[in-house]
Order: C-alpha cells, then structure tokens, then sequence
C-alpha cells in the first residue's frame, strides 16, 4: 500500500493555529514521522479508533538473534497513537503496559483497536503478530489533548 502523504496543494489559512490539520493530515504526519522513518513502520490502515501498521525486523534483531523487546514496544505504541489520534480528538498516552508473549524473526503486523472510553480516557488494546502468531498484547490508555477541563 503506498505512504499516505500530506498534500502538498494544501495551504493551512494564516489565521488557522499550527495545530489544525485534517484527520488524514494527521494520519499522513504518524506514516511519515522521523520515528516512524527510522524504523521502517508503515501504516497500512488507520481510522477513528483503528490502526494496522508493519515494520520488518531487519536491523532490530537482539544478541539472541530475535527482534528486540523495545522494537516490538515501538511498534505497538505507534500503532496505539494512531488509532488514538485518527479522529477528531487529539489524544496522548498516559499509560503504556505490554506483554511480550513469543520471540520473532521476521515483518511484524501491530493492530490496535479502541476498546472503551471515559470523560478523560480513552483505552486500546494492540495486538502484534508475525503472521498468524501472536507476539504481544499491549494495553493502553490515553488522555484527551488539551485536556478536558473539570467540570
């Protein structure tokens, strides 16, 4: 699937704050984010509350000759903040837990899908896979941003 990009005809009004884009801006901002570059991740579909992003392995093996825990982690957060941010609430992640479940030596596939929310909070669940085996789940919660005030 090809890079999402930004459009580069689309001018933003002077009297629109730097934070104004469109929901796919921000989509194509993740897809080609320097961290998202130096690893390798692709998003391969994202929408309000959904993300599935691929990274290969090459170059983010371990001495063990598996891919290394903190890549996997990359790879579920960035498909988390996605899927957190592919609406029209701007979101942060507050808290971050992964279980790492079997070792991989090849592409990884990280899906993240919107599990519930509060006022405040927001929740989702990330899967990653190499193939048809999982590899680990991570759980994650994010704050609305700015945040909501009281009341």
């Amino acid at each position: 699937m090809a890079r999402h990009t930004i459009p580069q005809n689309k001018t933003m009004p002077p009297e629109r704050s730097a934070a104004w884009v469109t929901v796919a801006e921000r989509i194509a901002s993740f897809d080609s984010s320097e961290f998202a570059e130096l690893l390798g991740i692709r998003i391969i579909e994202a929408k309000d509350g959904y993300a599935r992003v691929v990274m290969p392995a090459s170059k983010k093996k371990n001495p063990n000759g598996v891919v290394h825990g903190g890549a996997i982690f990359s790879l579920a957060d960035h498909a988390f903040a996605i899927s957190a941010n592919a609406g029209p609430v701007r979101r942060v992640a507050v808290s971050v837990h992964i279980q790492f479940i079997a070792p991989a030596h090849g592409e990884l596939t990280a899906i993240s899908e919107f599990v519930g929310e509060s006022r405040k909070y927001s929740t989702y669940r990330v899967l990653v896979y190499e193939g048809d085996r999982t590899i680990a789940q991570c759980d994650g919660v994010a704050i609305r941003y700015p945040p909501v005030s009281p009341g």
